[in-house]
């Protein structure tokens, strides 16, 4: 018997027209829908007059579920795997019934569309050459601050789910231990209250106090890391050099390169001397 295929569909993060036609064609077709929350998915599905047999599939699914569907899978069924928002398997249960079914050697067929952490980095305004995408920061001390010593070190722009709730604790941690970097929350994306807030992390807690929405945090690179290493590129006298042009004393300037090349001042000090 011929396997049936997965079909990871992407659907809407809030404007029901955010769908493309071959999302709507598949999850017309399909022997049945797997849905985060079917009352949900109901709502996608009555707006297109779609009427399917739908299976919900969740956090706290039991493992049994998942069998279930890779059952129905090898029976020859063709099923869609749709979350709340956006695109199965970031963030969200989808990861496992998709690697199960990889397993099974059952097809994965991605068929795509809405992403809510692409759209809020391509409208940031930060770098987006390369990115880190972490999705929510962990609740475990431990974790959480490891996490956040990534984000402190990465050359890369970051990006964080966060609830509305735990927004403020979460930019206070980051204001700790990041610093205060320049970040933006993309807030309620294609919905009527949609907003991107931005401004250094002091500012914006100060900013979203009583914030609500589902909320995409967009962090600056460290820049720090990447001034550090262009400086390595050249020589202490063309450093010193720059900075003599911008007008900095000596004591300045070897505390500047001290700094930039993490190396202790003395060392500076006595290259320069050995100079003359």
């Amino acid at each position: 018997m011929e396997k049936g295929k997965l079909y990871i569909v992407a659907t809407p993060i809030g404007n029901l027209e955010d769908i493309t036609y071959r999302a709507i064609h598949i999850l017309e077709t399909v022997d049945m829908i797997v849905a985060e929350d079917t009352r949900h998915t109901l709502k996608l599905l009555n707006h297109y007059h779609i009427t399917k047999h739908m299976i919900s599939y969740h956090r706290h699914s039991d493992k049994t579920k998942v069998e279930e569907i890779i059952a129905k899978l090898k029976e020859g069924k063709h099923i869609a795997l749709v979350s709340d928002a956006g695109t199965p398997g970031i963030c969200d249960p989808g990861e496992e019934m998709i690697r199960r079914s990889i397993e099974e050697g059952i097809q994965v067929v991605p068929i795509p569309g809405a992403c809510a952490f692409v759209n809020a980095l391509v409208c940031s305004g930060l770098d987006t050459e390369t990115f880190l995408f972490l999705g929510f920061l962990p609740l475990n001390k431990k974790n959480r601050k490891q996490k956040l010593e990534q984000i402190q070190n990465s050359n890369h722009t970051t990006i964080l789910y966060e609830a509305p709730h735990k927004l403020q604790t979460t930019l206070k941690d980051l204001q700790t231990i990041v610093g205060n970097r320049s970040i933006v929350i993309a807030r309620e994306l294609t919905k009527i209250h949609e907003e991107f807030i931005r401004g250094s992390i002091e500012e914006i807690i100060e900013k979203t106090t009583n914030i609500k929405g589902e909320m995409i945090i967009i962090i600056e690179k460290n820049t720090e890391n990447e001034t550090q290493k262009n400086t390595q590129q050249i020589s202490l006298e063309e450093q010193y050099a720059y900075y003599e042009k911008q007008g900095l004393q000596k004591k300045e300037i070897i505390k500047t390169i001290a700094k930039e090349r993490n190396v202790p001042k003395n060392e500076i000090y006595m290259y320069f001397n050995s100079k003359g």
